[in-house]
């Protein structure tokens, strides 16, 4: 991906997008076997098969689906975790420092168990504590899961700054027309594969797309007819 890139990853329940972050970044690793096919290769080097700590240390982060906040830490002590591993602790100070400068809620709530936050003040600090750790690829997962729409358009705006502060973002995103007005381009997952890509635009302008993804299209009245509906996905022939 280009540095300061947002693209997106689409596709059903159960496609394999989570799947595809967690080998990303190490939490799925290899117990028994080898990988025959593909790779995961990050700054031309071969990753799979990497340690968590080697790949966040690379400068790949992740935020987790349902944000995973450690509820029984504070808010400061969950932002810091994501710094482990950083040496010069005086840059993570000014780092912190600039967290709270953009989450103002969370400097007032530095003290308070993260557990007790709200949905988009946990994802605030999920964000965070993946920030602390400068990376240059982002992976977000679902990030607007369960958020007031306020806080979906407080969420989008951030992806943004992120993205123009030259990160790449990788974002998994159930809601179609979100992603794809936050990404350049865009991939479509089924079944642990590939099967359609592009442009954002293009993909918006894709009629499949706007039928399966988008809910702009006939709505199928029966089973049956449900059948037929999802056969005429063309990236599927």
């Amino acid at each position: 991906m280009p540095d300061g890139q947002c693209v997106a990853l689409l596709g059903p329940n159960g496609a394999g997008k989570t799947t595809l972050l967690r080998a990303v970044t190490g939490l799925l690793p290899i117990h028994d076997g080898a990988v025959t096919k593909g790779s995961v290769r990050w700054q031309g080097q071969e990753i799979a098969g990497w340690s968590s700590e080697r790949i966040v240390g690379s400068g790949i982060a992740q935020v987790m689906e349902g944000r995973r906040v450690f509820a029984d830490l504070s808010v400061e002590d969950n932002l810091l975790s994501g710094a482990y591993g950083r040496k010069r602790r005086a840059e993570v100070r000014q780092d912190l420092e600039a967290l709270y400068e953009r989450f103002p809620v969370l400097r007032e709530r530095r003290r308070q168990q993260a557990g007790y936050l709200s949905g988009g003040e946990q994802q605030m600090v999920a964000i965070g504590r993946a920030r602390i750790s400068r990376p240059r690829l982002l992976l977000l997962d679902e990030p607007s899961l369960g958020l007031a729409p306020k806080i979906v358009a407080d969420v989008a705006r951030l992806v943004r700054e992120i993205v123009a502060e030259g990160v790449s973002v990788l974002l998994v995103e159930q809601n179609a027309a979100l992603a794809l007005e936050l990404a350049g381009q865009g991939y479509i997952l089924e079944n642990g594969r590939v099967v359609h890509e592009g442009s954002s635009e293009r993909l918006r302008a894709d009629k499949d797309v706007q039928e399966f993804y988008l809910g702009l299209g006939e709505e199928a009245g029966s089973y049956r007819d449900v059948k037929l509906y999802r056969r005429r996905r063309r990236w599927l022939s």
